[in-house]
């Protein structure tokens, strides 16, 4: 494909998207003062799939978000999105005026026009019940991400996006909200695209993994690139002491993090994946 100036995907070069697509970039190069945040970075997401995004700090995992959802648009590239598309997305970030209260039900307000019942029962099932009336600056680091979490599926979203959802959040916290994630993707069958640094801890809820650094290092299923020297040399493996989260499956991963059927010799072997420390 051709680096053109960036925008929509032009007539005929939509056709090569696949039918589930929700997201998907081309060759996306951002740069700024000469230096490339984006060097020619293809993603994809699908409906019904988590995709995560793991590299470095500074590597240009926030850009990519951006520019998936339309907020920046590359210097050259294409991005294609699906027309209508629903859009729930959690910040890393997110500031206001501690000298304005604002409560949770009217955060909840001014983001969407959810009723009183609709907000209940997304704080709910956020596990956030009983917020409602509290000020934003009295709730916790992990009060407030279930909060920001409960606001975006209020769009009834066929994407999530979330940037480092965790940000503030104990390991245990961490844990419980990536499989709220999960669920919550789930029951809506909506796509995922999320960044996060605890590769870790998101094996278990995410299908594929995006290592960015500027560009795309490696791609495939978590174990696999997990396992990849690029990532090792980014990361150096999974800290001592840490459990990985993983899964019981039946098939196999080619390094691409192409999903394989096992041969007969795979299936002598205990296939069943464990936490490893």
């Amino acid at each position: 494909m051709k680096h053109e100036p960036a925008g929509d995907m032009r007539p005929g070069q939509s056709d090569s998207v696949p039918s589930d697509a929700l997201v998907m970039v081309r060759g996306a190069v951002v740069a700024r003062s000469g230096e490339r945040q984006l060097d020619r970075v293809d993603l994809l997401v699908r409906r019904g799939e988590t995709v995560t995004i793991v590299g470095p700090n500074g590597a240009g995992k926030t850009t990519l978000l951006r520019v998936a959802l339309g907020l920046l648009v590359p210097d050259s590239g294409d991005v294609w999105r699906r027309p209508g598309l629903g859009v729930g997305y959690v910040p890393q970030h997110f500031s206001f005026d501690a000298t304005l209260p604002m409560t949770v039900a009217r955060l909840l307000t001014l983001s969407t026009k959810a009723t009183a019942a609709e907000r209940a029962a997304s704080l709910a099932e956020v596990g956030a019940s009983g917020l409602d009336d509290r000020a934003l600056q009295e709730l916790s680091g992990g009060e407030l991400r279930r909060v920001l979490f409960a606001r975006a599926l209020l769009r009834q979203p066929e994407l999530l996006v979330l940037d480092e959802p965790t940000q503030g959040v104990d390991m245990a916290g961490q844990v419980d909200l990536y499989d709220l994630v999960a669920r919550a993707a789930a029951s809506r069958r909506a796509g995922v695209l999320m960044v996060s640094h605890e590769l870790h801890l998101v094996m278990a809820t995410t299908g594929r993994v995006v290592c960015l650094n500027h560009h795309v290092c490696c791609e495939g299923a978590p174990q696999s690139v997990s396992q990849h020297p690029e990532y090792l040399a980014l990361f150096g493996g999974v800290p001592h002491g840490v459990a990985v989260y993983t899964h019981h499956h039946d098939h196999a991963h080619a390094a691409s993090g192409a999903v394989m059927p096992l041969s007969h010799t795979d299936s002598d072997h205990d296939h069943h994946h464990h936490p490893h420390r």
